[in-house]
């Protein structure tokens, strides 16, 4: 077999991210294993197939803590233009950690997101949806609505906060300050301020919790750092910026992926309104077709290691390429690019990751949208589209993908209906 030819210049990957899937493409056709450059000049490497990129993430020797694996990790701290990267890999949590210590902090979390405790929580998630969906009946008639604002941002922005008791007045800071870490096109001033300012929001919500502990995640968090010594202070606000970060926004692009895939293939909506389709289906191929994480930094080589006919050096960074990996046709068939619920094998992308990392609230994110998905168009049969949604449209990052406003009409126009 013929070694994959390495580019001699790195490709520049668009900031902004208005054509994850397009770019996915392009350097699919270059090859197996592509260098590229990320937002401020940051070198790593980008696997554009689901089997090299599940390899990579199986990989005993693929690390996830920047501070020991990465050699280029000092110059986080050397250039402002790096640090849109503190918000995601900065912090000390079982989303950076390796080994042992990510045994020990996934350990304390999991108790949360068990399907015992998953399935509790299903009453809860059926009352903050209703009460959604009644407000949105009280919506002006003949107006449009931003469903993301009104409706797949607030269920489970509230969802998450019932789990880990994060106090009323301090949730819109916080669901402020998580979307400005996604956004990928901030300016280097911009995302340091934010960077401290979500330090100090964390250190807040600690206090606060100390101050009135509860039956909550927070508390508990709080008692193994307190009580136990499991954690250490880095770790306790990590941890907590992890659950509240990850439990909300890729679930709010999840449901809202969902609602626009639906909205611009009729004919799959139809199949799904009589039944041919299932919610499930409809989940999973969304999870396939447009994860809420198309790409998700950064892992790091921890000695030379070679996929596909590609060699990676010792300390390298390597982004977790989820959108290329569910877009591959090598496992998706052909039309791997088209939204198709009825796709036999759905079920079979990355989106939650795999292995010992794989996604703590995969499950509770399935259930708030099994929930959230039917009772919308089953409350509001005739929603459409207000107006057409261009790319430019998206959350600006090429990490997250998912919708800035999602403008619906939730009645049939008076003209329709006479």
């Amino acid at each position: 077999m013929d070694t994959p030819h390495v580019l001699d210049q790195p490709i520049t990957l668009a900031p902004a991210g208005h054509d994850l899937p397009g770019e996915a493409a392009r350097l699919r056709a270059l090859g197996p294993l592509i260098r590229v450059t990320l937002p401020g000049g940051i070198p790593a490497w980008y696997p554009t197939r689901h089997d090299v990129l599940e390899q990579i993430i199986l990989h005993p020797e693929v690390g996830k803590d920047p501070r020991r694996h990465w050699r280029d990790w000092p110059k986080v701290a050397e250039n402002p233009e790096w640090s849109w990267l503190l918000g995601w890999i900065g912090e000390q949590n079982m989303f950076t950690a390796s080994g042992s210590d990510h045994a020990r902090l996934r350990k304390l979390i999991a108790p949360s997101f068990t399907a015992r405790r998953t399935k509790a929580m299903r009453p809860i998630v059926e009352r903050i949806t209703a009460e959604l969906l009644d407000a949105l009946e009280k919506a002006p008639a003949g107006e449009p609505v931003d469903l993301r604002t009104a409706y797949a941002h607030p269920l489970p922005m509230r969802v998450i906060c019932e789990l880990i008791g994060l106090p009323e007045e301090m949730r819109p800071d916080f669901a402020r300050l998580i979307e400005n870490v996604v956004d990928t096109t901030v300016t280097p001033e911009q995302a340091l301020a934010n960077y401290a300012e979500l330090q100090t929001a964390l250190e807040d919500l600690i206090a606060c919790k100390r101050r009135h502990p509860a039956d909550d995640l927070t508390t508990e968090v709080i008692n193994a750092r307190d009580q136990e010594d499991r954690l250490t202070d880095d770790e306790l606000r990590g941890t907590l910026l992890l659950v509240i970060g990850g439990g909300h926004e890729t679930t709010v692009n999840l449901i809202s992926n969902a609602i626009h895939a639906l909205l611009t293939h009729p004919d799959h909506l139809a199949a799904v309104i009589d039944g041919r389709i299932t919610w499930p289906a409809v989940i999973e191929e969304t999870l396939r077709w447009a994860p809420s994480i198309a790409n998700l930094p950064l892992r790091f080589t921890l000695a030379p290691l070679t996929f596909a006919g590609v060699t990676i050096p010792k300390g390298e960074a390597i982004l977790t390429t989820y959108l290329a990996a569910n877009h591959d046709p090598a496992r998706h068939g052909a039309d791997a690019c088209r939204f198709n619920p009825a796709r036999e094998g759905g079920s079979g992308h990355l989106s939650f990751g795999i292995g010992v990392h794989r996604c703590l609230g995969a499950e509770l994110a399935r259930m708030e949208a099994g929930i959230a998905l039917p009772a919308l168009f089953e409350r509001f049969p005739a929603i459409r589209l207000a107006t057409d949604i261009k790319p430019t449209d998206q959350v600006p990052s090429f990490l997250v993908q998912g919708w800035q406003r999602l403008p619906v009409h939730l009645h049939a126009s008076s003209a329709a209906s006479e």
